[in-house]
């Protein structure tokens, strides 16, 4: 008697599938036939959840995928944002370094050699007036 019920059931489900199969367009048939053959091997992998199993495990390594991409990017911003303060530090550095270096040291200006300063009392016999 269990195998006329099973027998029947399955008969039943193929004629089902067989009138959706048939109000298919011809161009998307080959597509619906590949599901129903996936969806059947996922319910003899998994007799309980079927392709819905299969669903909720691609779904939770999506999220899982999605946090890591995310952890990743905050990653990325963390270190540009190191690499903006070093690069600000090392610039910061170099001009205080050239700054030193440009102020005239005290010790130094003592020795300067002044004689190639312009005499003022000789600076008007060299230059003619600008307005008369």
């Amino acid at each position: 008697m269990e195998k006329k019920v099973t027998s029947n059931f399955i008969l039943f489900k193929w004629r089902k599938r067989l009138h959706l199969f048939q109000e298919i367009p011809e161009s998307q048939r080959t597509d619906a036939v590949s599901s129903m053959v996936y969806e059947a091997n996922a319910r003899i992998r998994d007799p309980v959840y079927g392709c819905a199993g299969a669903i909720c495990q691609l779904q939770k390594q999506v999220n899982e995928l999605q946090a890591q991409l995310a952890t990743a990017q905050a990653e990325v911003v963390n270190l540009q944002c190191q690499q903006a303060n070093l690069v600000a530090l090392i610039c910061m550095e170099k001009m205080a370094q050239s700054n030193h270096l440009q102020e005239p040291n005290f010790e130094q200006q003592q020795y300067i050699d002044t004689s190639c300063f312009l005499d003022e009392t000789n600076l008007g016999t060299s230059w003619e007036p600008l307005w008369t």
